[in-house]
């Protein structure tokens, strides 16, 4: 393959076993700590300078995170200590198609070898590595800004909720009388007087061959709801267990995830719960959905403190988030809230289909242009800010 030879891995970088940190050590700062997974906390002193590109040793393995500023490597990593003249964000991008997680060392835990990692051989290539980062990170920098305003979309939904049902600035609140802080007409309700609890979902048969998806409890994250972990499934479901636009999702069993909750903001297709979910959906009638959804989800540390059951498992029932009460404003109010939530949501959804757009063809190149199938030589490629800010940060290091 023209421009790529054989190195080891060690040819190419080095890597070194992150820092150890416990919380108590740990001081108020900006400096991010990135443990396997991520960033897990921060911390006021910086172990590695920027541009850093850190991987799992223990726990989630191989995975691979980019830092653009001064950072910590925890213990449970390997940080490149020197990039040997390559392009660190090139680098980034090349560690993640070598799937180091199939290198596990350990017995028990899952662990990465530095040393056996350095001997791994790939293809590489020595030129062009700067083009080939810039096309994908033009692709990252495109996602965090979707990421971002989806971000600002939901601090503005959680500041309106908070704004006109929590403090009662609503409009008009001028002119309402109070009683003990509360708006006269606000009235305590039931959520099982306002809302169908539709508990228990299906006993999916899994098919990958089959339009529909079940959400499980590891969809339910967030607040929202996470489609890619869902499961295709080829089990007829009730007409009531089929998933509507602003009904609310309860994780009911299990240990951790129990009484987490997410509002489906987006028009399902196809889409029902497992046994372990249970669905709130508001009764139009008595309340509107949107307010009911927000409402509930609002309401989650206090799900998760409702729990019963022994240690092994843990059950949130019916019949405990029936009971649970909320203030129940007028219902203009609830449709004028509606109205405006509504539009987040619509922006917010059509924000994330393009994130996911952007993260599958920026995956489906990546591939190509690592391995050279794609070529890049002969293009004219103009450098994302992301790249040039970190060049710029490099040589001012470099002066220093």
């Amino acid at each position: 393959m023209s421009g790529f030879d054989e190195y080891k891995l060690g040819d190419l970088l080095t890597f070194q076993r992150g820092f150890d940190i416990t919380k108590s050590e740990q001081k108020e700062g900006e400096v991010p700590i990135v443990s396997s997974s991520g960033i897990s906390s921060f911390h006021n002193q910086p172990k590695s300078s920027a541009p850093g590109v850190v991987i799992g040793r223990k726990g989630s393995l191989g995975t691979v995170h980019y830092l653009k500023i001064n950072y910590w490597p925890h213990d449970t990593t390997l940080w490149v200590k020197d990039f040997k003249g390559n392009e660190p964000g090139f680098i980034y991008y090349f560690l993640q198609t070598l799937h180091l997680e199939n290198f596990d060392v350990g017995s028990s835990n899952p662990t990465l070898n530095r040393n056996h990692l350095h001997k791994i051989r790939v293809l590489f290539p020595k030129e062009q590595q700067k083009k080939i980062a810039a096309v994908l990170s033009a692709y990252d920098d495109l996602i965090d800004n979707n990421r971002r305003r989806i971000e600002l979309l939901e601090r503005m939904a959680e500041e309106l909720y908070r704004e006109w049902f929590v403090r009662f600035r609503f409009p008009g609140y001028q002119q309402v009388k109070f009683e003990r802080t509360v708006p006269q007409g606000w009235e305590p309700q039931k959520l099982g007087d306002l809302c169908h609890l539709i508990k228990r979902g299906i006993t999916p048969k899994y098919s990958d061959d089959s339009p529909r998806l079940v959400i499980n409890q590891r969809c339910i994250r967030n607040g929202g709801v996470d489609l890619s972990a869902a499961r295709q499934h080829d089990t007829k479901a009730p007409a009531e267990k089929i998933i509507q636009h602003a009904d609310a999702l309860i994780n009911s069993t299990g240990v951790g995830t129990l009484g987490r909750v997410s509002i489906v903001e987006f028009e399902p297709d196809n889409l029902t719960c497992d046994t372990h979910v249970t669905i709130c959906r508001a009764n139009p009638k008595k309340v509107n959905p949107y307010f009911l959804a927000c409402t509930v989800a609002r309401l989650q540390q206090h799900f998760e403190n409702l729990a019963v059951g022994s240690t092994g498992q843990t059950e949130l029932g019916r019949e405990e988030i029936a009971k649970v009460k909320i203030l129940l404003p007028p219902e203009d109010l609830q449709t004028e809230f509606a109205k405006r939530i509504s539009s987040f949501w619509i922006i917010k959804t059509a924000l994330a289909d393009t994130l996911r757009n952007l993260a599958e063809q920026r995956d489906q190149l990546l591939t190509r242009l690592i391995s050279g199938k794609l070529p890049v030589d002969q293009l004219d490629i103009q450098f994302p800010p992301s790249m040039r800010e970190a060049d710029a940060a490099r040589q001012e290091v470099a002066h220093a």
